[in-house]
């Protein structure tokens, strides 16, 4: 019977939105101590999406349901990696959404350092959400991977996908950018495939955005036309093909089942047919 109790629990707390179709993408008001900041919040496998009220409602349950995809990449309604989500819920992870980059700018300098310590936060402006992927890329995709690799994976498996020099990621990062640069170089050398070259980047920071290209790469989602040319000054393995050909060690690691990584990139609607 405490065995039946346990599983109960555990599949209770790795469950979100299974038999509450209608609940899926439900917005809450906020009652933590983020209500001073945020006014309202959806809640993905236990993990928060704020967000203000300059950020409309739609680009917000888009942003919750990218979240909960590369989460339930399968969408049967459990997160795929348990680990991973448990270790973003022990940091009270949590997507935090505004209307503009200014406003973020603003209110990131009004919330007390005492509560971004014992948060991770990730910030996505409303103005750069594109559901559906209609003309400007769809920036959702890439802030929420970046909560999910820095406060999900990087702890969740620290020797393979941790941001300190060392990790099999950051091993195969030295290799793509030509060199271990703890700063970003003057010119990458000729041969490195990933060149970004925003100086406010520190290394960490680099091999969260690593992690990015390599994933949506994978899965497909710069393919769009002209996204090579958009996008060649920080990334040229835009594609699977590229990828399995070039970056054979991230490949690797990206498509290693151990780790149950998205194997399908994310639309923005997260279990559209149980909704119906």
């Amino acid at each position: 019977m405490r065995l039946k109790i346990l599983c109960f629990f555990v599949l209770l707390s790795l469950t979100w939105g299974a038999g509450q179709a209608d609940d899926l993408l439900k917005i809450y008001p906020v009652k933590d101590e983020m209500k001073r900041y945020f006014v309202k919040r959806i809640e993905v496998f236990g993990l928060q999406v704020f967000a203000t009220q300059s950020c409309p409602n739609d680009k917000m349950r888009h942003a919750a349901s990218v979240l909960a995809e590369y989460l339930d990449n399968n969408e049967d309604g459990l997160a795929d990696n348990p680990i991973v989500l448990e270790r973003m819920k022990k940091q009270r992870a949590a997507m935090v959404l505004t209307g503009t980059e200014r406003e973020a700018e603003r209110l990131f300098d009004q919330i007390p350092d005492a509560i971004l310590s014992r948060r991770a936060l990730q910030a996505l402006y409303g103005e750069e959400i594109h559901p559906g992927n209609q003309g400007p890329f769809d920036a959702t995709l890439e802030e929420v991977l970046h909560l999910v690799t820095f406060a999900g994976y990087s702890e969740a498996y620290p020797k393979v996908f941790g941001l300190k020099a060392g990790s099999e990621l950051t091993k195969a990062m030295d290799i793509a950018r030509g060199g271990r640069f703890r700063r970003v170089p003057r010119n990458y050398p000729p041969q490195a495939w990933y060149s970004y070259d925003d100086r406010s980047c520190d290394y960490q920071c680099m091999a969260v955005e690593y992690f990015y290209w390599g994933l949506t790469s994978v899965l497909g989602a710069q393919e769009s036309k002209g996204r090579f040319n958009h996008i060649r000054q920080e990334w040229r393995l835009n594609t699977l093909e590229k990828m399995k050909s070039t970056d054979t060690t991230l490949y690797a690691l990206l498509t290693d089942p151990r780790f149950k990584l998205p194997t399908i990139c994310p639309d923005g609607k997260y279990r559209e047919a149980a909704k119906k």
